[in-house]
C-alpha cells in the first residue's frame, strides 16, 4: 500500500518529462525552420545587391560621372564593408542571437542602397560600403542558424543550401535585372525600389526570427576576444579562409563586375546574350552548392569534393578566358564553372567542424571575412591592370581580359594544394564506424 503512490509518482514525472519534450521539440524544429528560411531570403536579396551593378555598368558611368574602371571601384567598395564586418556579424550570432542583429543590418543595408540612387558618386560611394556591411549579416546568420539547429550530419547540405538562396539572388541581379534596364526601367528607380524593398525584408526579420533564449553567459575566460583568438590561432581556420577566398574570385570579381563587359568587349556579343551567359554562374551555385553539400555530406568527406569541383572549375575558367566561344554550347561553361565554385562553401563547413562549437558564429565570420578580403584587396587590382593594359581606354579588347584574369586560374590551383593541407573534418573521419556507406 504504501509503495503505490511512490510507484506512481515515480511514473509520473517521467510520463510528463516526455510529453514535454516531445511538445518543445517538434515546435523547436518548425521555429528553427522558419528562422532559417527568412535569413536565407535575406541572403537572396543581399546578393541581388551585390551582382545587379554588372548589368548597368555603362549606365553608372554615365551618372556618377566616371570610367567604367572607376565606377567599377566604386561596386566594389562593397567588400570594404563586407569583409571586416563579417567577424562584427560572427560575434554578434554568438553574443546576442540572430534576430536583435540581422534586421537591423538589413536596414542597413536597404539605405545604403538609396543612397547609391542619388547618382551622386560620394553618396553612392557610403551606400555601397553600408550594403557591405548590412550583406555580411545575412549569410553569418542563415549558416549559424542552420548550424546550430539542426544536425551535423546535415551541416554541408544546409550551408549549401544557404548559399543556393544567396546565388539564385545573383542569378537575378543579372538574369532579371538585365532586361528589366535594357528594357526602359530607369536604374535609379530600380536602386530606390530595391532599396525599399530590403527595409521591408528588415522589418519582417524582426518579426518572423524568434525571440533567442537568453544566451548563456560565458564561463571564466570564454568570451569574444577569446573566440577569436581561438579561431584565428587555429591553422585550419586560414586554411579554409584562403580556400574559399581563391575559390571564390572568379564569381565576385570576373563574372559579378566584369562578365558583361568581359563578353561584350572581348567577344562582341550583345548585351542581352552577355546578361545570360554571366548568370549561369550564379544559376550553376544554386545547382553546385546544396549538391555538393549533400555528396560532402553523404561521402563523409569534405576534401575530395573541394579537389574534384575546383580541378573542373580550373578547365572552365582556361576555356572561357582562352578558347572559342562557338564550340560548346552557348551557356555550358557558365553553368559547369558555377556549379564546380559551389565547393567554395564547403570550407565555411570545415571551419564550424574544426572549431569548438561555442564560437560557431565567429568561426563563420572569420571565415567570410577572409574569403571577401580577398575580393575587397584584388577588386580595385584587377581593374587598375585592365586600365593599365588598354592605356586607359574603356576599350578593352581579348588580349587585356586575358593578361589580367590568367592569376585567378593560378589562385584556384593555389587552393587546391592548400586543401591538401586541411585536415579532413568530415563524419568518415571523424566517426569512422558511423560514416555513411
Amino acid at each position: 500500500m504504501a509503495t503505490q503512490p511512490k510507484a506512481r509518482g515515480s511514473r509520473v514525472p517521467i510520463l510528463v518529462a516526455r510529453g514535454e519534450s516531445e511538445r518543445e521539440t517538434r515546435p523547436g524544429v518548425k521555429v528553427a525552420a522558419i528562422a532559417w528560411l527568412v535569413a536565407a531570403v535575406y541572403y537572396f536579396f543581399q546578393y541581388v545587391l551585390r551582382s545587379a551593378p554588372s548589368v548597368m555598368m555603362p549606365q553608372l558611368s554615365t551618372a556618377f560621372g566616371l570610367s567604367v574602371v572607376g565606377v567599377a571601384s566604386i561596386v566594389g567598395l562593397f567588400y570594404y564593408g563586407y569583409a571586416p564586418f563579417s567577424l562584427v556579424a560572427g560575434a554578434g550570432m554568438d553574443r546576442l542571437g540572430p534576430r536583435k542583429v540581422i534586421p537591423i543590418a538589413a536596414a542597413v543595408a536597404g539605405v545604403g542602397a538609396l543612397l547609391f540612387a542619388t547618382g551622386n558618386s560620394s553618396a553612392g560611394s557610403v551606400g555601397r560600403l553600408l550594403q557591405g556591411v548590412g550583406g555580411a549579416f545575412a549569410p553569418v546568420g542563415a549558416i549559424y542558424i542552420a548550424s546550430k539547429y539542426f544536425p551535423p550530419s546535415q551541416a554541408a547540405t544546409l550551408i549549401g543550401a544557404t548559399q543556393m538562396f544567396g546565388m539564385a539572388g545573383g542569378a537575378a541581379g543579372q538574369f532579371v535585372v538585365g532586361p528589366m534596364i535594357s528594357n526602359g526601367v530607369g536604374w535609379e528607380a530600380f536602386w530606390t525600389g530595391l532599396g525599399i524593398s530590403v527595409l521591408l525584408m528588415s522589418v519582417l526579420l524582426f518579426l518572423l526570427l524568434p525571440k533567442d533564449k537568453t544566451p548563456e553567459k560565458p564561463g571564466p575566460g570564454v568570451g569574444i576576444m577569446k573566440g577569436f583568438y581561438v579561431v584565428f590561432k587555429n591553422p585550419q581556420s586560414i586554411l579554409c579562409g584562403l580556400i574559399a577566398g581563391l575559390i571564390f574570385i572568379p564569381t565576385t570579381i570576373f563574372d559579378m563586375v566584369w562578365g558583361v563587359r568581359y563578353l561584350q568587349g572581348a567577344h562582341g556579343f550583345d548585351y542581352a546574350s552577355a546578361v545570360l551567359r554571366t548568370a549561369m554562374v550564379p544559376l550553376g551555385w544554386i545547382i553546385g552548392c546544396p549538391l555538393l553539400g549533400f555528396i560532402s555530406d553523404r561521402l563523409g568527406r569534405r576534401k575530395p569534393v573541394i579537389i574534384g569541383a575546383a580541378t573542373l572549375l580550373i578547365a572552365c575558367l582556361a576555356w572561357i578566358l582562352f578558347g572559342r566561344t562557338d564550340v560548346l554550347p552557348p551557356y555550358v561553361l557558365g553553368l559547369v564553372a558555377g556549379i564546380t565554385s559551389g565547393c567554395a562553401m564547403l570550407p565555411y563547413t570545415v571551419i564550424k567542424e574544426a572549431n569548438p562549437p561555442e564560437f560557431g558564429g565567429i568561426a563563420t565570420g572569420v571565415v567570410n571575412f577572409l574569403n571577401f578580403t580577398f575580393s575587397a584587396l584584388l577588386g580595385p587590382i584587377f581593374a587598375w591592370v585592365l586600365q593599365y593594359l588598354s592605356i586607359g581606354s574603356d576599350e578593352m579588347r581579348l588580349e587585356h581580359y586575358q593578361m589580367a584574369f590568367a592569376p585567378m586560374i593560378l589562385g584556384v590551383a593555389i587552393a587546391i594544394a592548400l586543401t591538401f593541407l586541411l585536415k579532413e573534418t568530415g563524419a568518415a573521419a571523424r566517426f569512422p564506424l558511423s560514416a555513411p556507406k
